[in-house]
């Protein structure tokens, strides 16, 4: 019996072995070892087998890493952690107002929340979270590969307002469809920019202009970044959905983004001037998908994609009440002050809020509050 036990674990050590072989052959296509140079962390992304995308703006560039975090978890545990900033900071042996949390990812495999902060130095940490424990990743002699963006604002660029260009190189990044999708900026005339960017990397580099008519300004406008974006498929087909600030709710398909082509959005949604979308997730809840979407100075939101795909308008007239909203319907969730989300599993999702106390908390809610 014990025989045929360790001829069995041999077995699977060699199973285990030929897949990870397979795996390296593939999703780790170009993947070098060494440390590489993360300047900031604006935004991250999980796509296959664990690998993370960061992408960093300071050096207009985005980071693929192997995390080796593939333990497949089917659903998650609910993450709770009060105070999560004081935490992160006595980590960092400094005090919760030197950091800030610049986005949260899930892995989608191993269900853990990872976490890109910024020290007041500048410094970039990244954090994974695993139940109540928080402990940094290491980027040193990992695997990992790069690619810089094309036309990116260069490093002393300014708008007319003199605020600097380059740390809306990227404004959010997703990986869909065997590519990673990054909004921002360029260099170009219209500034606002999707890129599609082949994984594994490649020198392949996909880049549209964009445009969209924002109702709560009363005019067409070309220079202004996404600031978040999902994708869906909608009545059949792929779009990219996008938000801006002030907030109007865009739709690009997906088929129109091709090389060098300039592409107008249709705008389906104003959900009120004075305010900055801050993260977009999808949810299901039986036969429904939901988009739900934090905001700067609004409750979360809550759109139902159907009432999108029934929505056949566009809005190309000013809104005529400051502070009003127009398009499609949505609901307020009671739920202000939420600054990241992110989907935990099928039914859960976690949430990064600054409470009424001042507290920065992350929290789980599920979809039963859909």
């Amino acid at each position: 019996m014990k025989k045929m036990f360790l001829s069995v674990a041999a077995a699977l050590s060699v199973a285990l072995m030929v897949a990870y072989t397979n795996r390296t052959a593939s999703v780790l296509s170009g993947f070098e070892t060494g440390t590489p140079e993360v300047k900031s962390m604006n935004a991250l992304a999980f796509g296959p087998e664990g690998v993370l995308f960061i992408g960093d703006s300071k050096s207009a560039s985005v980071f693929a890493v192997d995390t080796k975090d593939a333990e497949n978890v089917a659903s998650a545990k609910p993450v709770e952690i009060k105070n999560i900033d004081q935490k992160i900071a006595a980590l960092l042996g400094t005090e919760a107002k030197n950091i800030t949390i610049q986005d949260l990812a899930v892995n989608p495999i191993s269900k853990k929340v990872y976490c890109a902060v910024q020290a007041a130095n500048g410094t970039p940490v990244l954090f994974k979270i695993d139940g109540e424990n928080i402990q940094p990743v290491s980027l040193k002699d990992i695997k990992f590969a790069l690619v810089p963006l094309n036309n990116a604002p260069a490093e002393d660029a300014k708008d007319q307002r003199g605020r600097p260009l380059r740390v809306w190189a990227i404004s959010d990044l997703n990986y869909a469809d065997g590519k990673v999708m990054v909004s921002g900026l360029s260099n170009q005339e219209f500034g606002s920019t999707f890129r599609s960017i082949p994984f594994p990397f490649t020198n392949k580099q996909e880049q549209s202009s964009l445009e969209i008519y924002h109702a709560a300004h009363g005019q067409y406008e070309t220079n202004s970044p996404i600031k978040t974006f999902t994708t869906a498929e909608l009545n059949g087909k792929k779009f990219l959905v996008a938000s801006y600030t002030c907030t109007p709710l865009v739709l690009f398909p997906i088929d129109d983004l091709k090389p060098g082509t300039h592409v107008k959005g249709r705008t389906v949604g104003e959900f009120g001037a004075g305010n900055s979308p801050l993260d977009i997730i999808t949810m299901k809840k039986g036969n429904d998908l939901f988009l739900i979407m934090a905001n700067s100075d609004r409750p979360v939101m809550k759109v139902k994609y159907k009432d999108i795909e029934t929505y056949e308008g566009s809005l190309t007239e000013p809104i005529k009440e400051n502070y009003s909203t127009a398009g499609v319907p949505y609901v307020s969730f009671p739920m202000v002050n939420v600054l990241q989300l992110d989907k935990l599993d099928d039914t859960q999702f976690v949430f990064l809020q600054r409470r009424a106390n001042g507290d920065l908390d992350i929290r789980t809610s599920n979809n039963r509050s859909l």
